[in-house]
């Protein structure tokens, strides 16, 4: 199994655990994760980003603080602005948070119900599932020459057939590299593909 397939399935066992949406944050490093995936309704995706709560969020200071998971309603950590009760107000009526990693590459994620707590073991089973995301999604240490020449080209604007003439190879062969590179970043496109790369710093 691919790591890209991996990653889709073990995403989409979070959205069967956590109807009222999810957001996982993955290795975060200098305040902004490498990769992230977010499933909670856009009217408090809205509201959250125009408050810029992630800067006050209880959720993320608990991450940065704990390893392990813990129900928002058992925080310990003061929620200062009221972020988690305007939350049950768009629906995220009960929540789970999951942190996880060292603290230069954190991975912390967050999921909500509307109509109960988390139980135990939907606790156990999404801990173990955002464990897996943080180890398959590990950046990479390096690209191979070929694979980052051919992220650089796309990057400059070079469509397929004149990227693989500057690089003197058949323009299957180039598209094979490309596919490559998307595999190895977890990449749906191309695009995405260079941008995690320099997020990587790879590129």
């Amino acid at each position: 199994m691919s790591a890209k397939l991996g990653l889709d399935m073990e995403l989409h066992k979070l959205g069967l655990l956590a109807p009222a949406g999810y957001f996982v944050g993955l290795h975060i490093r200098f305040a902004s994760p490498l990769i992230s995936f977010q499933t909670y309704d856009q009217a408090w995706l809205d509201h959250y980003t125009a408050q810029a709560y992630a800067l006050r969020d209880p959720t993320i200071a608990w991450g940065f603080s704990v390893t392990g998971a813990s129900r928002w309603s058992e925080f310990t950590i003061p929620d200062t602005f009221g972020i988690l009760k305007e939350a049950r107000d768009f629906g995220l009526r009960f929540g789970l948070s999951v942190a996880c990693g060292p603290i230069s590459s954190r991975t912390i994620a967050s999921f909500a119900r509307a109509e109960r707590e988390f139980s135990d073991d939907e606790i156990e089973r999404i801990s173990q599932i955002v464990r897996r995301l943080h180890e398959i999604t590990e950046p990479p240490e390096s690209l191979t020459k070929a694979q980052i020449d051919a992220l650089r080209c796309v990057a400059m604007g070079d469509r397929h057939a004149a990227a693989a003439a500057k690089l003197g190879i058949s323009e299957s062969a180039f598209k094979a590299r490309l596919n490559s590179a998307r595999q190895k970043l977890l990449a749906r496109t191309t695009a995405e593909a260079i941008q995690r790369a320099k997020d990587y710093k790879v590129l």
